[in-house]
């Protein structure tokens, strides 16, 4: 095996024990540092600390912090329920629909007005009062590795699906856009930009590196920390996995010489290696899919935390662990889609204890690991408020409500109540069947040539809340047969007698409905954009 594995049974309990001898580069700068450690498309079923995971899976790092240090933030949710939007909020602290981006703004414009959150709420260079800004300004270093698919790189010119990774040309091209990529990070409040995904492995262009590469990730972080160490750092670790591609030949099994930049000379020695972790995996007596995959997002946190050890501020050092939104119903705002996994960990933990029923969105992250910082800020920069009193055992500010936003929906939850609407702007309402057709047709032609599933051939397929796609996209398909309401403009669930929204009160409860859609309107009154006669003057 692996030398690392040998040292892992002691190094584990060492890394969050050890203290009273600091390393001789230990930081004097008392502020802490932070690794906010983000996951994608990660289940429920995939995390020991939930209890539809716990022991089935593998992860003993995780399980350490969690045991060790943690708050898991139980009425943890994500105000969008896709990747762009979810990280946009976490590094803005404020609603994706804030977004400033061409193309966000254009198709709103498209739309009559009506903005629509999806994969195009971007950040970008207008954006300087985010979480990596604001801490960069007061003497942080910033760092962001792994996926980005949040920050605008609008010059980045994809190769073909069939290039050879290997053709002079085509490295050319990856490092030029690697290049690009890196730049447009450090625009947007980053010191320190490597080991980049624009977009998940299976969109970045060329078939041959259709494959993740945790170890190459990892690297990247271990880098930043080793370079940054004496200074109060922030780092964004953005994982691939487990999103797809899920099938071991193109994720733990694959060439380990693969990655978004093209083939490395030789592979990664920066975590246990990935021999090991079938071995492993059968040794624990878990068994199914994904599981390797899990032990390899393990080892990657563990090379982190043994980093941090190596170097001395490991004591001083706050990780939050984030899944970036729920995936029973991805691409929706119901329960499935928004309720989110999250904690915080420090050594020693925090006043709150091993849990908190404190409910949380993910606009609340910037203005939490701000006060944490010791950084001062506008609260009115957020949308989002800080949740690092309730952290500490003192009463935390009350929210009056939650919200939710997506597609061609909006919705809003408070005192155990839930309002969706659903409004599609005329022009999709209204849609040709010709132009259906055409939009199918397209979307088709890519999932083929990916090797994904075809959903429906029928133009005539009713749209999804997120994408105006016959039968929905790839990510929300799935979601759109679960809600017996799910084509219902005003849908109104009571949560604790209806955790999974089955069934629709708006018409037998009229007043509850107004005072939702009430509550709807505040929201919608601070923010950009029409949607329809909700935002109506």
């Amino acid at each position: 095996m692996n030398r690392y594995i040998a040292l892992f049974t002691c190094l584990l309990p060492l890394c969050l024990t050890a203290g009273q001898e600091q390393s001789q580069n230990t930081v004097t700068d008392e502020r802490p540092n932070f690794i906010f450690f983000i996951t994608d498309d990660q289940l429920k079923e995939m995390m020991n600390f939930l209890p539809e995971g716990e022991g089935q899976n593998l992860t003993p790092m995780t399980d350490r912090l969690v045991k060790q240090g943690a708050t898991v933030m139980d009425r943890m949710y994500v105000t969008s329920p896709v990747c762009t939007p979810s990280r946009f909020a976490c590094l803005t602290g404020t609603y994706p629909s804030r977004s400033k981006a061409d193309g966000f703004l254009n198709k709103a414009k498209q739309n009559g007005g009506q903005t629509i959150v999806e994969w195009n709420t971007y950040i970008n260079k207008q954006n300087k009062d985010t979480l990596p800004w604001l801490l960069k300004r007061s003497g942080y270093k910033t760092g962001f590795v792994g996926k980005n698919h949040v920050i605008e790189a609008p010059r980045i010119q994809k190769p073909k699906w069939e290039d050879d990774p290997t053709d002079p040309k085509v490295v050319q091209l990856l490092r030029k856009n690697a290049e690009i990529l890196k730049q447009a990070i450090q625009n947007a409040g980053f010191d320190y930009a490597a080991s980049l995904y624009d977009n998940n492995p299976s969109h970045n262009g060329i078939k041959a590196l259709l494959a993740h590469n945790q170890d190459w990730i990892t690297k990247g972080g271990l880098d930043f920390i080793e370079q940054f160490h004496s200074e109060p750092f922030f780092l964004w670790f953005a994982t691939t996995l487990p999103h797809g591609p899920t099938d071991d030949r193109r994720s733990w099994e694959a060439d380990p010489r693969i990655t978004a930049e093209g083939l490395l000379d030789e592979p990664l020695q920066v975590q246990p290696s990935r021999e090991s972790l079938a071995e492993r995996v059968k040794l624990a007596g878990v068994r199914g899919w994904q599981k390797e995959n899990l032990l390899w997002l393990d080892d990657a946190l563990f090379a982190l935390v043994r980093k941090l050890d190596e170097v001395g501020v490991l004591d001083n050092t706050v990780i939050v662990y984030f899944n970036d939104h729920g995936q029973r119903s991805k691409g929706t705002v119901y329960e499935g889609g928004v309720h989110g996994e999250a904690f915080f960990w420090k050594k020693g933990g925090f006043p709150a204890g091993p849990r908190s029923d404190v409910m949380v969105s993910n606009v609340d992250f910037a203005p939490t690991i701000l006060d944490m910082a010791g950084v001062e800020f506008d609260p009115v920069l957020f949308d989002g408020v800080s949740c690092y009193p309730a952290l500490m055992g003192k009463p935390a500010q009350a929210r009056k409500s939650l919200y939710f936003e997506l597609g061609y929906v909006r919705g809003v939850r408070k005192d155990g109540w839930k309002y969706i609407a659903l409004r599609y702007p005329e022009n999709i309402a209204g849609m040709s069947i010709q132009n259906r057709q055409k939009r199918l047709d397209t979307f088709n032609a890519s999932q083929r040539r990916r090797g994904k599933p075809i959903f429906t051939e029928d133009p005539n397929t009713p749209f999804s809340h997120i994408q105006a796609i016959p039968g929905g996209g790839d990510a929300e398909n799935k979601s759109m047969g679960k809600y017996p309401a799910f084509y219902d403009a005003d849908q109104l669930y009571y949560l604790p007698d209806d955790p999974g929204e089955q069934t629709n009160l708006a018409t037998a409860q009229p007043e509850k409905l107004a005072e939702m859609k009430a509550a709807l309107r505040e929201h919608l009154a601070t923010l950009s954009g029409t949607f329809g006669e909700l935002t109506a003057k």
